[in-house]
């Protein structure tokens, strides 16, 4: 593969490799380095690539290896990290006057339960182990086949339907217990509230029921509604939607209150 023909699919590459990042991440900072860095790696080790596996399973091993990496010198995030996180927003006044500010001014910058619903799943999935984290986010959202995977991480394929079983079944049962969309006793509540406060003219029961996972959380299908979550988040450009802008300082608010919460845990 020539340089000329590799930067023109990298370019096609570019965008859901930074939304995988994003979502590994949670730092839109950190996603754009590693972005920039899968390119420089994969540019010099060029002359390596044999097309065994195309072009993109390719990249985004190189991509999953950084972002292990960076990873590795991090904490896994608490699993009530949405609790933490409200608690910290409720005390911080200028996190409200940011949001306010980029809903009334961005095009980027509207509340969508179903951005919500794709913001929440980013941030708890940090509580699984990386193997598992990756795993989810390469076969259920970016849709690369087991096969593929076992190229990625470089592991068995016994290995890789265990972490995407293990990875499922952990977030199918905090989900359960956490979200008061599937739940009615979940202790999470936030989509309904953050809708109420951006949107405040709008029948957000009204709003709710437009959206399949609700309509189906009453069957108790537990396998269904995760497939259907991770519907949502492959519908869901993480960068480019219409609530990027107001989800993104979310995530960075969430992203500083985090690192400020295992840096005490561990005094």
């Amino acid at each position: 593969m020539t340089e000329e023909l590799f930067n023109q699919e990298f370019k096609g590459l570019a965008r859901p490799l930074k939304s995988f990042l994003l979502r590994m991440t949670a730092s839109l900072a950190d996603a754009e380095d590693l972005v920039h860095d899968t390119y420089l790696k994969a540019l010099n080790s060029l002359p390596t690539f044999r097309g065994e596996a195309s072009l993109k399973t390719w990249v985004f091993a190189i991509a999953s290896n950084l972002a292990k990496d960076n990873a590795r010198v991090q904490k896994r995030w608490s699993e009530n990290v949405t609790d933490i996180a409200k608690e910290a927003a409720l005390s911080n006044n200028q996190f409200f006057q940011e949001a306010m500010n980029i809903r009334m001014t961005s095009p980027h910058g509207q509340f969508e339960v179903k951005e919500h619903i794709a913001f929440c799943f980013t941030c708890i999935s940090k509580s699984l182990p990386l193997e598992q984290q990756l795993c989810v986010f390469l076969k259920e959202v970016y849709d690369f086949k087991v096969s593929e995977i076992v190229i990625i991480l470089g592991v068995t394929e016994a290995m890789v339907k265990y972490y995407l079983h293990t990875g499922r079944s952990k977030m199918i049962t905090l989900f359960e217990g956490r979200c008061a969309l599937i739940n009615k006793n979940g202790v999470c509540h936030q989509c309904s509230e953050l809708n109420g406060i951006f949107n405040p003219k709008q029948d957000t029961q009204a709003e709710l029921v437009k959206i399949e996972l609700v309509k189906e959380a009453e069957k108790g299908d537990k396998e269904h509604l995760f497939d259907l979550r991770m519907q949502i988040l492959r519908e869901i450009d993480p960068l480019q939607s219409k609530a990027a802008d107001l989800q993104l300082h979310h995530l960075e608010h969430n992203r500083q209150v985090m690192e400020k919460y295992l840096e005490k845990s561990t005094d």
